[in-house]
């Protein structure tokens, strides 16, 4: 092989690498454009809600008196104030009884 012909061979193995590395450049600086990576947070955000509602909803049917049991604590404590002052108005009820008849004849 003279050194022509390796100078020839070595011309088009450049040119090939070149035109690789221009391939993968411009696929890389589509892949890093703003537009799909706002594509691909979305892809990864529904699949991850996906995911967890799929989970959850085994979960549910797997433990249904825990799940009710959470839910229950959660609805006591998201409304604990309501509740304690029914509680507190049922007790003083209960405490405070003024019958109908009185006890003593005098009245």
């Amino acid at each position: 092989m003279t050194a022509e012909e390796q100078y020839q061979r070595a011309t088009i193995e450049v040119e090939q690498k070149k035109a690789a590395f221009r391939s993968s450049a411009t696929v890389a600086k589509a892949r890093l454009s703003p537009t799909r990576l706002k594509q691909d947070v979305k892809g990864k955000v529904s699949d991850g809600l996906h995911k967890v509602s799929s989970t959850a909803m085994t979960q549910i049917s797997e433990r249904p008196v825990a799940t009710s049991a959470a839910a229950g604590a959660l609805a006591i404590y998201l409304f604990r104030r309501p509740l304690s002052a029914l509680f507190r108005r049922i007790y003083v009820r209960i405490t405070n009884r003024t019958p109908d008849q009185s006890e003593k004849d005098d009245g």
